[in-house]
């Protein structure tokens, strides 16, 4: 269950201790931590989890036994995704285990990603589970990565550890285990506090394509 808590005025999401995929649940509960960080005034956001997973994307399971809602779900997830992409207070994920897939499209939707230096993947493996990406999600990696880091992780499956990750601009820094979320806390806290309104129009502007692709269900 995703949990917030607070480090001076920064606000630290851990997202879960399994999976943490995307079930409509959970999706519920990320927007109504995200909706508490806005109206309580949050200098910035981390997010993080508990487990050997930061998220593993999808709920697969869920959207087997839902088909008919497979459109809906989608439009759910990508909601999430552009909602982290400009809310209005620098956002870092920081990566205590595999992300992958939307689980990775979330990490990429932030300011900031910080990644174990000894083990996880950071992966988009859609080329290899026959799944295409959506538009919206195309255009949300692209809108964070140069062209050769978007083929070289959109079209190969491949997984990357933390020194290629960073080694492609998939992420800004790497950390020992324990020290994942206190090295995004100090990339963070130096910025102070932003104006909402500002921030928000800027990254809106900044994001303009990704946002509304990611807004077509």
């Amino acid at each position: 269950m995703p949990t917030l808590s607070y480090h001076d005025k920064i606000a630290v999401l851990d997202i879960g201790d399994d999976e943490n995929r995307f079930s409509p649940d959970f999706l519920d509960e990320i927007g109504a931590h995200l909706d508490a960080v806005v109206a309580e005034g949050a200098q910035a956001l981390i997010t993080t989890a508990s487990g050997k997973f930061y998220s593993n994307g999808l709920d697969l399971d869920w959207l087997s036994a839902n088909g008919d809602r497979a459109e809906w779900y989608v439009a759910q997830v990508q909601s999430l995704l552009a909602r982290m992409l400009t809310l209005p207070v620098p956002t870092a994920a920081a990566l205590n285990g595999h992300a992958f897939g939307a689980g990775a499209m979330l990490a990429i939707a932030h300011d900031f990603r910080v990644m174990r230096a000894d083990r996880g993947y950071f992966c988009f493996p859609e080329a290899d589970i026959r799944i295409p990406f959506s538009r919206g999600m195309a255009a949300l990696i692209q809108s964070k990565l140069t062209p050769k880091s978007a083929v070289a992780s959109m079209t190969t499956g491949r997984r990357f550890g933390g020194s290629d990750a960073l080694a492609y601009d998939l992420i800004d820094a790497t950390a020992e285990a324990d020290a994942v979320t206190d090295t995004a806390l100090a990339m963070l806290a130096p910025l102070g506090a932003k104006d909402q309104a500002t921030l928000g129009a800027i990254k809106s502007t900044m994001f303009a394509n990704a946002a509304a692709a990611l807004s077509e269900a």
